[in-house]
Protein backbone atom coordinates (compact mmCIF):
# COMPACT_ATOMS: atom_id res chain seq x y z
CA UNK A 1 0.00 0.00 0.00
CA UNK A 2 1.37 3.88 -0.98
CA UNK A 3 0.51 6.54 1.24
CA UNK A 4 0.37 9.63 -1.37
CA UNK A 5 -1.11 13.24 -1.02
CA UNK A 6 -3.32 13.00 -3.79
CA UNK A 7 -4.90 10.23 -6.19
CA UNK A 8 -6.57 11.15 -9.43
CA UNK A 9 -9.17 8.94 -10.79
CA UNK A 10 -9.44 9.45 -14.47
CA UNK A 11 -6.68 10.28 -17.11
CA UNK A 12 -8.67 12.51 -19.56
CA UNK A 13 -8.41 16.45 -19.57
CA UNK A 14 -10.01 17.17 -16.39
CA UNK A 15 -7.89 14.90 -14.32
CA UNK A 16 -4.44 15.64 -15.93
CA UNK A 17 -4.92 19.20 -15.70
CA UNK A 18 -5.91 18.86 -11.51
CA UNK A 19 -2.58 16.25 -11.43
CA UNK A 20 -0.14 18.67 -13.10
CA UNK A 21 -1.40 21.39 -10.56
CA UNK A 22 -1.69 19.64 -8.26
CA UNK A 23 2.17 18.15 -8.24
CA UNK A 24 2.87 22.14 -9.26
CA UNK A 25 2.40 22.63 -5.12
CA UNK A 26 4.61 19.92 -4.36
CA UNK A 27 1.83 17.40 -3.62
CA UNK A 28 2.79 13.75 -4.44
CA UNK A 29 0.26 12.78 -7.29
CA UNK A 30 -0.93 9.16 -8.97
CA UNK A 31 -3.26 9.09 -11.92
CA UNK A 32 -5.24 5.96 -12.10
CA UNK A 33 -7.34 5.10 -15.28
CA UNK A 34 -8.74 1.75 -16.31
CA UNK A 35 -7.77 2.09 -20.02
CA UNK A 36 -4.50 1.14 -21.70
CA UNK A 37 -3.41 4.70 -22.58
CA UNK A 38 -4.17 8.46 -21.13
CA UNK A 39 -6.32 10.87 -22.86
CA UNK A 40 -8.39 8.60 -25.17
CA UNK A 41 -11.09 10.86 -25.25
CA UNK A 42 -8.97 13.69 -26.57
CA UNK A 43 -7.90 11.62 -28.78
CA UNK A 44 -10.41 11.42 -30.81
CA UNK A 45 -11.88 15.28 -30.47
CA UNK A 46 -12.61 17.54 -33.05
CA UNK A 47 -11.75 14.87 -35.87
CA UNK A 48 -8.35 13.86 -34.39
CA UNK A 49 -7.32 17.73 -34.00
CA UNK A 50 -8.69 18.62 -30.53
CA UNK A 51 -10.94 21.45 -30.61
CA UNK A 52 -9.14 22.21 -27.27
CA UNK A 53 -11.07 25.39 -26.41
CA UNK A 54 -13.24 28.48 -27.56
CA UNK A 55 -11.99 32.26 -27.43
CA UNK A 56 -15.93 33.35 -26.82
CA UNK A 57 -16.04 30.95 -23.21
CA UNK A 58 -18.41 32.61 -20.83
CA UNK A 59 -20.90 30.85 -18.27
CA UNK A 60 -23.89 31.60 -20.39
CA UNK A 61 -22.64 28.76 -23.02
CA UNK A 62 -22.67 25.85 -19.93
CA UNK A 63 -26.17 24.12 -19.28
CA UNK A 64 -25.96 23.29 -15.34
CA UNK A 65 -29.53 23.57 -12.81
CA UNK A 66 -27.11 26.35 -11.04
CA UNK A 67 -26.46 28.34 -13.96
CA UNK A 68 -23.59 30.66 -11.68
CA UNK A 69 -21.67 27.57 -10.64
CA UNK A 70 -19.23 27.37 -13.64
CA UNK A 71 -18.15 30.94 -13.22
CA UNK A 72 -15.81 30.84 -10.07
CA UNK A 73 -13.96 28.44 -12.42
CA UNK A 74 -14.38 29.42 -16.07
CA UNK A 75 -12.60 32.76 -14.29
CA UNK A 76 -9.47 31.29 -12.47
CA UNK A 77 -8.57 29.14 -15.39
CA UNK A 78 -9.66 31.01 -19.02
CA UNK A 79 -8.75 30.15 -22.67
CA UNK A 80 -5.43 32.27 -22.03
CA UNK A 81 -4.33 30.03 -19.60
CA UNK A 82 -4.85 26.97 -21.63
CA UNK A 83 -3.25 28.86 -24.95
CA UNK A 84 -0.33 29.71 -22.72
CA UNK A 85 0.28 25.93 -21.95
CA UNK A 86 -0.02 25.43 -26.11
CA UNK A 87 2.17 27.85 -26.64
CA UNK A 88 4.76 26.54 -24.02
CA UNK A 89 5.31 23.37 -25.94
CA UNK A 90 5.01 25.05 -29.87
CA UNK A 91 2.18 23.48 -30.65
CA UNK A 92 0.74 25.14 -33.61
CA UNK A 93 -3.26 25.86 -34.18
CA UNK A 94 -5.68 27.88 -35.85
CA UNK A 95 -9.15 29.72 -35.01
CA UNK A 96 -12.31 28.24 -37.12
CA UNK A 97 -15.43 29.50 -36.77
CA UNK A 98 -17.37 30.60 -33.75
CA UNK A 99 -13.77 30.93 -32.09
CA UNK A 100 -12.91 27.27 -31.95
CA UNK A 101 -9.55 26.53 -31.44
CA UNK A 102 -7.85 23.48 -33.20
CA UNK A 103 -4.42 21.91 -33.33
CA UNK A 104 -3.06 22.45 -36.82
CA UNK A 105 -1.77 18.46 -36.61
CA UNK A 106 -3.09 16.07 -34.24
CA UNK A 107 -4.96 15.67 -30.98
CA UNK A 108 -1.96 13.84 -29.66
CA UNK A 109 0.23 17.11 -29.33
CA UNK A 110 -2.00 17.78 -26.48
CA UNK A 111 -1.91 14.38 -24.89
CA UNK A 112 1.81 14.97 -24.88
CA UNK A 113 1.51 18.31 -23.73
CA UNK A 114 -0.06 17.02 -20.80
CA UNK A 115 2.05 14.04 -19.69
CA UNK A 116 5.53 16.69 -20.20
CA UNK A 117 3.58 18.61 -17.82
CA UNK A 118 2.47 15.55 -15.75
CA UNK A 119 6.20 14.73 -15.64
CA UNK A 120 7.92 18.17 -14.72
CA UNK A 121 5.10 18.17 -11.76
CA UNK A 122 6.17 14.54 -10.51
CA UNK A 123 2.76 12.72 -11.20
CA UNK A 124 2.86 9.25 -11.66
CA UNK A 125 0.51 8.19 -13.94
CA UNK A 126 -1.17 4.35 -14.07
CA UNK A 127 -2.81 2.94 -17.00
CA UNK A 128 -4.59 -0.45 -17.25
CA UNK A 129 -5.64 0.35 -13.57
CA UNK A 130 -9.11 -0.91 -12.66
CA UNK A 131 -10.95 0.84 -9.49
CA UNK A 132 -12.25 -1.49 -7.18
CA UNK A 133 -13.49 0.68 -3.82
CA UNK A 134 -13.17 3.68 -2.53
CA UNK A 135 -13.56 4.01 1.52
CA UNK A 136 -13.35 6.67 3.73
CA UNK A 137 -10.62 5.98 6.96
CA UNK A 138 -11.99 5.26 10.64
CA UNK A 139 -10.85 8.87 11.54
CA UNK A 140 -10.96 11.28 8.08
CA UNK A 141 -10.60 14.42 10.33
CA UNK A 142 -7.48 13.14 12.57
CA UNK A 143 -4.58 15.33 11.96
CA UNK A 144 -1.99 15.08 8.98
CA UNK A 145 -3.97 10.86 8.96
CA UNK A 146 -4.60 9.64 5.33
CA UNK A 147 -8.57 10.13 4.79
CA UNK A 148 -9.35 7.63 2.01
CA UNK A 149 -8.06 4.37 1.02
CA UNK A 150 -8.42 3.15 -2.66
CA UNK A 151 -8.13 -0.23 -3.43
CA UNK A 152 -7.24 -1.17 -7.32
CA UNK A 153 -6.09 -3.59 -9.37
CA UNK A 154 -2.17 -2.38 -9.19
CA UNK A 155 -2.66 -2.14 -5.58
CA UNK A 156 -3.99 -0.28 -3.08
CA UNK A 157 -3.15 3.74 -1.92
CA UNK A 158 -3.93 5.91 0.90
CA UNK A 159 -4.34 9.49 0.15
CA UNK A 160 -5.64 12.65 1.69
CA UNK A 161 -7.13 13.84 -0.99
CA UNK A 162 -9.12 11.79 -4.08
CA UNK A 163 -10.24 13.41 -6.75
CA UNK A 164 -13.27 11.95 -9.59
CA UNK A 165 -12.48 12.66 -12.95
CA UNK A 166 -13.68 9.59 -14.78
CA UNK A 167 -16.01 11.51 -16.98
CA UNK A 168 -20.12 10.66 -18.16
CA UNK A 169 -21.81 7.94 -20.26
CA UNK A 170 -20.82 9.18 -23.89
CA UNK A 171 -19.27 6.68 -26.20
CA UNK A 172 -19.04 3.73 -23.81
CA UNK A 173 -16.93 2.04 -26.61
CA UNK A 174 -13.93 4.54 -25.59
CA UNK A 175 -14.45 2.78 -21.77
CA UNK A 176 -17.18 5.34 -20.36
CA UNK A 177 -18.46 3.92 -17.09
CA UNK A 178 -21.02 4.92 -14.61
CA UNK A 179 -18.32 4.91 -11.76
CA UNK A 180 -18.27 8.21 -10.61
CA UNK A 181 -21.64 8.58 -10.57
CA UNK A 182 -21.58 5.48 -8.11
CA UNK A 183 -18.73 6.92 -6.10
CA UNK A 184 -21.11 10.33 -5.94
CA UNK A 185 -23.84 8.16 -4.11
CA UNK A 186 -21.49 6.10 -2.17
CA UNK A 187 -21.01 9.04 -0.65
CA UNK A 188 -24.06 10.50 -0.05
CA UNK A 189 -24.02 13.05 -2.79
CA UNK A 190 -27.46 13.80 -4.73
CA UNK A 191 -27.09 13.52 -8.67
CA UNK A 192 -28.89 15.41 -11.53
CA UNK A 193 -30.84 12.88 -13.80
CA UNK A 194 -28.21 12.18 -16.61
CA UNK A 195 -29.25 12.50 -20.12
CA UNK A 196 -26.83 12.07 -23.93
CA UNK A 197 -26.26 15.87 -25.08
CA UNK A 198 -24.62 16.91 -28.01
CA UNK A 199 -26.19 13.97 -29.79
CA UNK A 200 -28.09 13.92 -33.06
CA UNK A 201 -31.87 13.63 -33.11
CA UNK A 202 -33.60 10.48 -34.40
CA UNK A 203 -36.96 11.11 -36.37
CA UNK A 204 -40.34 9.62 -35.84
CA UNK A 205 -41.46 7.05 -37.88
CA UNK A 206 -43.59 9.39 -40.62
CA UNK A 207 -40.94 11.90 -40.44
CA UNK A 208 -38.12 9.01 -41.30
CA UNK A 209 -40.41 8.38 -44.49
CA UNK A 210 -40.07 11.77 -45.42
CA UNK A 211 -36.42 12.94 -45.27
CA UNK A 212 -33.97 10.04 -44.19
CA UNK A 213 -33.50 9.41 -48.50
CA UNK A 214 -32.28 12.56 -48.55
CA UNK A 215 -29.01 11.35 -45.89
CA UNK A 216 -25.72 13.91 -46.54
CA UNK A 217 -27.95 17.07 -47.55
CA UNK A 218 -27.07 19.73 -45.36
CA UNK A 219 -28.50 23.51 -45.39
CA UNK A 220 -27.59 26.43 -42.66
CA UNK A 221 -30.18 26.91 -40.52
CA UNK A 222 -30.87 28.44 -36.90
CA UNK A 223 -31.90 26.18 -34.29
CA UNK A 224 -34.34 27.27 -31.40
CA UNK A 225 -33.20 26.07 -28.07
CA UNK A 226 -36.57 25.99 -25.73
CA UNK A 227 -35.84 27.26 -22.27
CA UNK A 228 -36.44 30.23 -20.05
CA UNK A 229 -34.58 32.40 -22.14
CA UNK A 230 -34.47 30.45 -25.89
CA UNK A 231 -30.71 29.82 -27.21
CA UNK A 232 -30.57 30.36 -31.45
CA UNK A 233 -27.84 28.28 -33.13
CA UNK A 234 -26.83 29.10 -36.77
CA UNK A 235 -25.09 26.38 -37.88
CA UNK A 236 -25.52 23.62 -40.24
CA UNK A 237 -28.36 20.85 -40.07
CA UNK A 238 -27.46 17.36 -41.57
CA UNK A 239 -30.28 14.95 -42.76
CA UNK A 240 -28.88 11.17 -41.42
CA UNK A 241 -30.44 8.19 -42.37
CA UNK A 242 -32.17 8.02 -39.03
CA UNK A 243 -32.77 11.60 -38.44
CA UNK A 244 -30.69 15.03 -38.22
CA UNK A 245 -27.32 16.20 -36.76
CA UNK A 246 -24.94 18.68 -37.99
CA UNK A 247 -23.55 21.39 -35.18
CA UNK A 248 -27.00 23.32 -35.22
CA UNK A 249 -28.80 20.07 -33.89
CA UNK A 250 -25.90 18.91 -31.68
CA UNK A 251 -26.48 22.43 -29.67
CA UNK A 252 -29.98 22.01 -29.75
CA UNK A 253 -30.19 18.34 -28.63
CA UNK A 254 -28.64 19.20 -24.77
CA UNK A 255 -31.84 21.40 -24.30
CA UNK A 256 -34.00 18.84 -25.79
CA UNK A 257 -36.34 17.19 -23.64
CA UNK A 258 -38.44 13.65 -24.80
CA UNK A 259 -41.38 14.56 -26.35
CA UNK A 260 -40.95 18.56 -27.22
CA UNK A 261 -40.42 19.68 -30.42
CA UNK A 262 -37.58 21.15 -32.26
CA UNK A 263 -37.75 24.42 -33.80
CA UNK A 264 -35.55 25.12 -36.66
CA UNK A 265 -35.41 28.64 -39.19
CA UNK A 266 -34.65 27.12 -42.56
CA UNK A 267 -34.21 30.20 -44.15
CA UNK A 268 -32.29 32.45 -41.71
CA UNK A 269 -32.41 35.76 -42.51
CA UNK A 270 -34.03 35.46 -45.91
CA UNK A 271 -36.97 35.71 -47.87
CA UNK A 272 -37.01 33.27 -50.09
CA UNK A 273 -39.84 33.44 -52.25
CA UNK A 274 -39.58 37.00 -52.74
CA UNK A 275 -39.05 36.39 -56.41
CA UNK A 276 -42.78 35.24 -56.97
CA UNK A 277 -44.13 38.78 -55.47
CA UNK A 278 -42.05 40.26 -58.31
CA UNK A 279 -44.24 41.82 -60.89
CA UNK A 280 -46.01 39.26 -63.67
CA UNK A 281 -43.94 36.30 -61.81
CA UNK A 282 -44.53 33.09 -62.37
CA UNK A 283 -46.66 31.61 -59.29
CA UNK A 284 -46.65 27.71 -59.49
CA UNK A 285 -44.63 24.67 -57.97
CA UNK A 286 -41.31 24.68 -60.79
CA UNK A 287 -40.65 28.62 -59.65
CA UNK A 288 -41.35 27.95 -55.55
CA UNK A 289 -38.84 24.97 -56.70
CA UNK A 290 -36.28 27.35 -58.34
CA UNK A 291 -36.45 29.58 -55.45
CA UNK A 292 -35.79 27.18 -52.30
CA UNK A 293 -32.52 26.01 -54.84
CA UNK A 294 -30.90 29.55 -54.06
CA UNK A 295 -30.51 28.77 -50.70
CA UNK A 296 -31.43 24.77 -50.19
CA UNK A 297 -29.85 21.86 -52.33
CA UNK A 298 -31.94 20.87 -55.19
CA UNK A 299 -33.27 17.60 -53.73
CA UNK A 300 -33.90 19.54 -50.83
CA UNK A 301 -35.80 21.89 -52.19
CA UNK A 302 -38.04 19.69 -54.26
CA UNK A 303 -38.87 17.56 -51.42
CA UNK A 304 -40.18 20.46 -49.51
CA UNK A 305 -42.88 21.03 -51.80
CA UNK A 306 -44.22 17.61 -52.12
CA UNK A 307 -44.22 17.24 -48.33
CA UNK A 308 -45.37 21.19 -47.62
CA UNK A 309 -46.87 22.21 -50.91
CA UNK A 310 -48.90 25.69 -50.66
CA UNK A 311 -52.58 25.38 -50.19
CA UNK A 312 -52.66 28.16 -53.00
CA UNK A 313 -50.92 31.13 -55.19
CA UNK A 314 -51.87 33.76 -53.65
CA UNK A 315 -49.85 36.35 -51.72
CA UNK A 316 -51.73 35.09 -48.55
CA UNK A 317 -50.67 31.62 -48.94
CA UNK A 318 -47.49 32.64 -49.78
CA UNK A 319 -46.47 34.39 -47.16
CA UNK A 320 -48.06 31.51 -44.82
CA UNK A 321 -45.47 29.09 -46.83
CA UNK A 322 -42.54 31.31 -46.28
CA UNK A 323 -43.40 31.34 -42.17
CA UNK A 324 -43.32 28.18 -42.19
CA UNK A 325 -39.92 27.96 -43.42
CA UNK A 326 -38.68 29.85 -40.41
CA UNK A 327 -40.58 27.87 -37.83
CA UNK A 328 -40.40 24.43 -38.66
CA UNK A 329 -41.41 22.11 -35.89
CA UNK A 330 -40.26 18.64 -35.67
CA UNK A 331 -40.69 16.32 -32.75
CA UNK A 332 -37.99 13.59 -32.73
CA UNK A 333 -38.81 9.76 -31.27
CA UNK A 334 -35.44 10.51 -29.38
CA UNK A 335 -32.17 10.97 -29.74
CA UNK A 336 -28.88 8.50 -31.02
CA UNK A 337 -28.00 7.91 -27.05
CA UNK A 338 -24.84 7.61 -25.39
CA UNK A 339 -23.29 5.60 -28.34
CA UNK A 340 -23.28 8.77 -30.14
CA UNK A 341 -23.40 11.62 -27.89
CA UNK A 342 -20.39 13.71 -27.12
CA UNK A 343 -21.17 14.39 -23.65
CA UNK A 344 -22.96 13.63 -20.96
CA UNK A 345 -25.78 16.45 -19.40
CA UNK A 346 -26.43 16.15 -15.20
CA UNK A 347 -24.21 14.29 -12.86
CA UNK A 348 -23.06 15.19 -9.31
CA UNK A 349 -25.34 17.65 -8.34
CA UNK A 350 -23.64 21.32 -8.02
CA UNK A 351 -25.33 21.98 -4.59
CA UNK A 352 -22.67 19.44 -3.17
CA UNK A 353 -19.79 21.19 -4.39
CA UNK A 354 -17.49 24.56 -3.68
CA UNK A 355 -17.84 26.31 -6.94
CA UNK A 356 -14.07 27.59 -5.74
CA UNK A 357 -12.05 24.55 -5.46
CA UNK A 358 -14.99 21.31 -6.76
CA UNK A 359 -14.48 19.97 -3.23
CA UNK A 360 -17.90 18.03 -1.86
CA UNK A 361 -19.39 19.95 1.12
CA UNK A 362 -19.90 16.48 3.21
CA UNK A 363 -16.87 14.56 2.46
CA UNK A 364 -13.70 16.81 2.91
CA UNK A 365 -11.01 15.67 0.34
CA UNK A 366 -13.26 14.06 -1.92
CA UNK A 367 -13.61 16.47 -5.39
CA UNK A 368 -15.33 15.96 -8.70
CA UNK A 369 -14.54 17.45 -11.87
CA UNK A 370 -15.12 17.81 -15.56
CA UNK A 371 -17.77 15.88 -16.93
CA UNK A 372 -19.00 14.01 -14.35
CA UNK A 373 -20.51 16.98 -12.48
CA UNK A 374 -23.47 18.89 -13.84
CA UNK A 375 -22.06 21.52 -15.84
CA UNK A 376 -22.17 20.88 -19.65
CA UNK A 377 -20.97 23.19 -22.41
CA UNK A 378 -21.61 24.09 -25.62
CA UNK A 379 -20.39 22.48 -28.86
CA UNK A 380 -16.73 23.91 -30.00
CA UNK A 381 -14.18 23.47 -27.11
CA UNK A 382 -16.80 24.55 -24.01
CA UNK A 383 -16.57 21.53 -22.17
CA UNK A 384 -12.72 21.19 -22.84
CA UNK A 385 -12.32 24.42 -21.27
CA UNK A 386 -14.31 23.28 -18.40
CA UNK A 387 -12.52 20.03 -18.17
CA UNK A 388 -9.26 22.81 -17.93
CA UNK A 389 -11.06 24.82 -15.14
CA UNK A 390 -12.55 22.11 -13.16
CA UNK A 391 -8.95 20.21 -13.01
CA UNK A 392 -7.17 23.44 -12.19
CA UNK A 393 -9.61 24.13 -9.69
CA UNK A 394 -9.39 20.78 -7.43
CA UNK A 395 -5.47 20.68 -8.79
CA UNK A 396 -5.05 24.11 -6.65
CA UNK A 397 -6.95 22.89 -3.62
CA UNK A 398 -6.51 19.17 -3.53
Amino acid sequence: MQTVDVVVLGAGAAGLMCAIEAGRRGRSVFVLDHAERIGKKILISGGGRCNFTNLHCRPESFLSSNPHFAKSALARFTPADILALVEKHGIRYHEKTLGQLFCDRSAHDIVTLLERECKDANVRILTATRIECLTQSANPSAPASPRFTVETSSGAFRASSVVVATGGLSIPKMGATSLGYQLAQQFGLALVPCRPALVPLVFNPEDRDRWCDLSGLSTEVVAVATTKRPVRFREKMLITHRGLSGPSILQASSYWQPGQPVELDLAPEAQLLSPLFARNARRDTASAVAALRTLWPARLAERWLAVYPPSGWTNATLEAFERDLHAWRITPAGSEGYDKAEVTAGGVDTAELDARTMESRKVPGLYFIGEVVDVTGWLGGYNFQWAWASGASAGRAA
